[in-house]
């Protein structure tokens, strides 16, 4: 890990970060979260039965359509022309949790964790939205990176917890 933040020039002020200088590459990212639920809310998941519709669905659009907005919500962040988001959402039965593993691409000189990241609590934000009426109670957590490729810091994976 570096000492020095990026988003602070020599003065201490927060900037965009410079990168006209660095190579374009293929870069991608991998995301998680989860969200934990009461056993009712689970199933009525899981069957399709909310009174809304295709939690998931729209779960797995609204993800999408945040991190093509990452950049218009977190400040210094950089607009990535995105080549690639994909939303995969697994069932937890044990648990009544649901997991968001998102996996954002582009070419460009410019990482993309920030849209992974972003993709996924809104993904689990989305869920929470769709079934607040039945389950206020629900739990998102465990959001991380698990991967990034690309780029001058090559190849990171995650740490088994």
């Amino acid at each position: 890990m570096t000492s020095r933040l990026t988003h602070f020039d020599a003065t201490g002020q927060a900037h965009m970060v410079d990168v006209a200088e660095k190579t374009e590459t293929h870069r991608i990212a991998r995301a998680i979260g989860r969200i934990r639920m009461q056993p009712d809310t689970f199933h009525m998941i899981k069957h399709g039965a909310a009174k809304k519709g295709d939690v998931l669905g729209i779960a797995r659009l609204a993800a999408i359509q945040a991190a093509k907005r990452a950049a218009d919500l977190i400040p210094l962040c950089h607009p990535v022309p995105l080549t690639r988001v994909a939303v995969a959402f697994a069932m937890e039965p044990e648990q009544h949790a649901i997991t968001c593993t998102v996996t954002a691409e582009t070419v460009g000189r410019t990482g993309v964790e920030m849209e992974a990241l972003t993709a996924v609590q809104v993904g689990l934000l989305t869920i929470y939205d769709m079934c607040k009426s039945v389950d206020r109670g629900m739990v998102m957590g465990d959001v991380h990176l698990l991967e990034k490729i690309g780029g001058k810091s090559g190849h990171w994976v995650a740490k088994e917890a």
